[in-house]
């Protein structure tokens, strides 16, 4: 009788654990890159939080005494930001950095900020004031009718 020698199984090669490993370290960063903390807030009272609208036109986002003057508020559930850059002026730019995408964290002392790589942004035009952004957030329609904001 013979007996059969046991082989060692084969494992995975050297490029598939490679492979793997860096399909896992880009995974980690790009959601790094999407998580933002929209807990913050700045001496004004401007800060973030979650709108009622769900982000489709006509849906009523904040009152105006919900806007601080100089500040603003992120609606994360409809994607905006409102600013009132100056007394009875407000704006509405998307919450997405234009740099890799994460969502805005906070407005304060008259910027918005991305807290992924500190992005800041001007509540007035939504202008970069700070990189690593190279674009402006794109403005987004709203109506103010009385003391209710809505997007157009």
């Amino acid at each position: 009788m013979t007996s059969a020698t046991p082989r060692p199984t084969a494992g995975p090669d050297r490029r598939t654990v490679i492979a793997a490993a860096g399909a896992a370290g880009l995974t980690v960063a790009l959601a790094a890159c999407g998580s933002g903390d929209d807990g913050g807030s700045d001496a004004a009272g401007s800060g973030s939080g979650s709108g009622s609208g769900s982000g489709s036109a006509g849906d009523s986002l904040a009152r105006t005494a919900d806007i601080p003057e100089g500040g603003g508020k992120i609606f994360k559930d409809a994607g905006v930001v409102v600013t009132q850059p100056s007394a009875g002026t407000y704006k509405a730019f998307s919450a997405k950095c234009t740099h890799q995408g994460c969502a805005v964290g906070s407005v304060a002392d008259g910027v918005i900020v991305c807290p992924c790589h500190n992005s800041h942004f001007s509540v007035a035009d939504g202008s970069v004031k700070q990189g690593p952004a190279t674009a402006p957030l794109p403005e987004q329609k709203i109506s103010v009718s009385g003391d209710e904001i809505k997007l157009a």
